[in-house]
């Protein structure tokens, strides 16, 4: 196992680096200056000039690539335009306020899609069954900005039951941050939960079937406990490689919620970075959001290999 983890990590890292590259290039693409965004438009030629020079962009396309690199190699990110602080400082700040909706709204789409997904699995063509797949196919096709909007419509502007933006503060009680995360919470859920639940009871229809499940059930052992301890332990490994996909799938999709409800974390934070053409933050967010993915399918590979010992992720490539 310790073979296979020092190679995906030193196999992650051309990818980071082709990540850095493209970021680097896009966010040149962007229209507009940084240095007339800063000064504002009534600023002189002349102190725009000024302004590049210290933000270094006066400096050609190949000259500002190589500078970033050789900063990024020290760990140095670079200091954002429009807050005047280091890139690192910003995420780290800000990450807990993502971690906090993504970690939520996964733990309760894996909870409620995968007891969704063996529920219709058991009762195979009922009408729960017919019932639950339909809500799984609309959760997966419906848009997280559509569904974010609708959800504001209905339980903030017209029942007035949930506040529609911001976090909350701890200064009027935990219960406040709560009823601040409900909607951005289930906004995020509904796409895993339905995916989970679709890839639950595809595996636990493959796995109930199987001899095994048979003889189990023939000797007696209740049904319960053959559902949710035998034959759902062998129907986890497709369920984990989800997992992992999602997880780091939630990190894009909280661009757009956060957006949308105004929640103060990475999200609102890159749309901030792209309207004022803060290059350096635009880069380390992307950086960052790029590690969290790599690490996230390692882990994925690791978790697989302890449900399943059979993996040989060295045979499996041939090798």
């Amino acid at each position: 196992m310790l073979k296979m983890i020092i190679k995906r990590i030193i196999q992650s890292i051309p990818t980071l680096f082709i990540v850095i590259t493209i970021t680097f290039v896009l966010t040149r693409l962007i229209p507009g200056n940084p240095a007339r965004t800063i000064l504002g438009p009534q600023a002189s030629l002349q102190d725009v000039r000024a302004m590049e020079e210290k933000l270094g962009l006066n400096k050609s396309i190949a000259g500002q690539y190589a500078a970033y690199m050789l900063n990024a190699l020290h760990g140095n990110f670079g200091t954002s335009y429009m807050y005047n602080r280091p890139v690192t400082s910003l995420i780290i700040e800000r990450i807990p306020n993502t971690l906090l909706i993504t970690l939520t709204s996964l733990i309760i789409a894996l909870f409620l899609g995968v007891s969704v997904g063996i529920i219709s699995a058991v009762r195979q063509y009922s009408f729960a069954d017919y019932f639950f797949m339909i809500l799984a196919l609309i959760g997966v096709s419906m848009p997280i900005f559509w569904l974010g909007l609708m959800l504001v419509h209905l339980f903030s502007v017209q029942l007035g039951w949930l506040p529609a933006i911001g976090m909350g503060t701890m200064a009027k009680g935990f219960q406040d941050i709560l009823r601040h995360m409900v909607l951005p919470c289930f906004c995020l859920a509904t796409i895993p939960m339905a995916t989970f639940a679709r890839i639950s009871r595809s595996s636990m229809l493959e796995v109930i079937h199987n001899d095994s499940i048979t003889a189990l059930r023939a000797r007696g052992i209740r049904e319960g406990s053959v559902i949710w301890k035998h034959a759902l332990k062998n129907a986890l490994p497709p369920i984990v490689t989800v997992l992992g996909l999602q997880i780091a799938n939630a990190f894009t999709g909280a661009i757009l919620t956060e957006s949308i409800f105004s929640w103060p974390g990475m999200g609102t934070m890159i749309i901030s970075a792209i309207d004022n053409r803060d290059y350096m933050l635009i880069q380390g967010t992307v950086l960052f959001i790029a590690v969290v993915f790599v690490v996230v399918n390692l882990l994925v590979d690791i978790t697989y290999m302890i449900i399943n010992p059979k993996v040989n992720y060295d045979t499996t490539q041939g090798k």
